[in-house]
């Protein structure tokens, strides 16, 4: 049994090994970064921000609050064994992190979907992806990107999922094991987070679960490069909100240079393709 238990260890190192080198190999985690720059050269990419601002402001403080008031105590006598005199520091700093993730969730879900698609969109229209966004809602003339944005054709897919909050809770009492816990939880969440980053994006696409999963598979190392990188960020407390709009434009920027590379070893896009053979 012991015998066992180590062989399925080191299988599991082994995996961790590989994917954590092809995750830095691929670059993708440099995304999110690219995507803070473009968010701030870009003004016309700040209106779906601030129009959510107010709301989104005002859930924040009170989804804090409420963790500290409720939950701050219990975990600092819990953090007493294993970091010592370092427990309330600690515990406070895990409550922040606690309370930045579910202020994300909340947030996503009920307040900033839309503007996060707006946002995502807006991008792959400034990076000339226009037959692309077609696909999922009209597109009008002249103006900015974001002025350039009409109705949704193709409603965002549902991202809140209870399966979500279930596997953090799971996976939060990694973050009692100092150090190498911490660094184990955000791994998993960031495995996770890569590839929702994309929803929008296989959406217009028109890809089934099928093709998005032989996608995913093809570049698990990346999407969890990137689902780190965004998941530290929105991790920083009272700055999440701004985080994940700039994480929404580094997926953009990423998907706009995937569906370039597409493009130039198809030959075409695909809906040209389409239109022509009608045409004949």
């Amino acid at each position: 049994m012991a015998d066992k238990v180590k062989e399925v260890a080191i299988e599991e190192a082994e995996r961790l090994r590989n994917l954590t080198a092809d995750a830095a190999r691929s670059a993708a985690y440099l995304y999110p970064i690219r995507g803070i720059a473009y968010f701030l050269s870009h003004k016309s990419l700040w209106k779906p921000l601030t129009s959510k601002l107010a709301p989104t402001m005002t859930l924040g403080v009170g989804i804090t609050t409420f963790m500290f008031v409720f939950t701050y105590l219990p975990q600092a006598a819990v953090m007493a064994f294993t970091s010592g005199p370092l427990a309330a520091i600690t515990a406070a700093l895990l409550v922040l992190s606690e309370s930045s993730t579910l202020f994300t969730i909340f947030s996503k879900t009920f307040l900033i979907d839309d503007a996060l698609v707006d946002t995502f969109d807006g991008v792959l229209l400034s990076k000339n992806t226009t037959d692309l966004v077609s696909e999922g809602r009209q597109v009008k003339a002249g103006g900015d990107p974001i002025a350039k944005l009409g109705k949704l054709v193709k409603s965002p897919l549902a991202k809140f999922t209870p399966k979500a909050i279930i596997r953090y809770v799971m996976f939060l009492p990694l973050n009692f094991i100092p150090v190498v816990g911490t660094v184990i939880f955000v791994l998993l969440q960031g495995k996770r987070t890569g590839p929702v980053a994309h929803t929008r994006y296989f959406q217009l696409k028109r890809w089934n679960k099928d093709q998005q999963e032989k996608h995913i598979e093809q570049y698990r190392g990346a999407y969890t490069g990137f689902g780190v990188a965004a998941v530290l960020l929105e991790l920083v407390p009272l700055a999440s909100i701004f985080f994940a709009f700039t994480n929404t434009v580094g997926a953009a920027l990423w998907a706009a240079d995937i569906e370039k590379q597409y493009i130039t070893r198809e030959g075409t896009a695909p809906r040209l393709r389409e239109q022509a053979k009608k045409a004949e």
